[in-house]
């Protein structure tokens, strides 16, 4: 029988990659997928994609969605027990794996093992030692499509902000910038690729800067002009 898959949702390109390679895989039914929102704005943790869009993206991908809503500002200790008990009521419907789309770091790595140890929940890492740079090739070579929604101005100039993730742009990355943004110097959002069965019709908009971080508004194109990024 198929491992039962639930996969972490972010909206952007590693998870959408990790959805398109764990359905070439015998082995795994991916059954749907969580994500955390940000209560007070409504849209996704860190990478500020509102929950429309992510609804999009859940039904163009054919999987149902679960969100787990987080205060804003939200404790460690908030987040972990919010996890937990979304943990219990997987175990209660006997899922067998929660994947993730995590790259290289070893800490966050550790992390999720460590807070699903004991559970019966398996963490899964399909994209775990990948080199980005053959894998950001991959997933444009692949088809995937996606914009910034999020640039560390740090890390990355903030005029990254709202391009798309192409080739033109791995090309004019910093060289101390990893091409998958891997140490979060930028977050996307994807509306094209094989995991999707249509592309999903949005525009960037307004670019604001809150708490240190470039955000670009991502809207449906029938609502272009209406951003409030917040």
């Amino acid at each position: 029988m198929k491992k039962k898959v639930l996969l972490s949702w972010s909206s952007g390109k590693d998870s959408a990659w990790t959805l398109h390679i764990l359905r070439q895989q015998n082995q795994f039914d991916v059954v749907g997928l969580f994500t955390t929102v940000n209560q007070r704005h409504d849209r996704v943790a860190m990478h500020a994609v509102r929950r429309e869009l992510l609804m999009l993206q859940a039904q163009h991908a054919g999987l149902p969605l679960e969100i787990i809503g987080i205060p804003d500002p939200c404790s460690n200790a908030d987040y972990e027990a919010r996890m937990a008990a979304f943990v219990t009521r997987c175990q209660q419907r006997e899922i067998d794996c929660f994947a993730f789309g995590d790259l290289y770091l070893t800490d966050i790595r550790e992390y999720r093992e460590q807070k699903l140890a004991g559970s019966g929940i398996e963490p899964l890492f399909p994209l775990w030692g990948i080199s980005t740079t053959t894998l950001s090739q991959a997933m444009i070579a692949g088809g995937l499509r996606a914009y910034l929604t999020c640039v560390d101005p740090r890390q990355l100039p903030a005029p990254f902000a709202g391009r798309a993730f192409d080739q033109t742009l791995l090309d004019q990355l910093p060289a101390a910038v990893d091409p998958c943004g891997e140490n979060g110097e930028f977050h996307s959002f994807v509306f094209a690729g094989p995991m999707f069965d249509r592309a999903i019709d949005v525009t960037p908009g307004e670019v604001v800067t809150r708490g240190g971080f470039v955000f670009t508004d991502l809207l449906p194109t029938a609502k272009k002009g209406n951003a409030d990024v917040t």
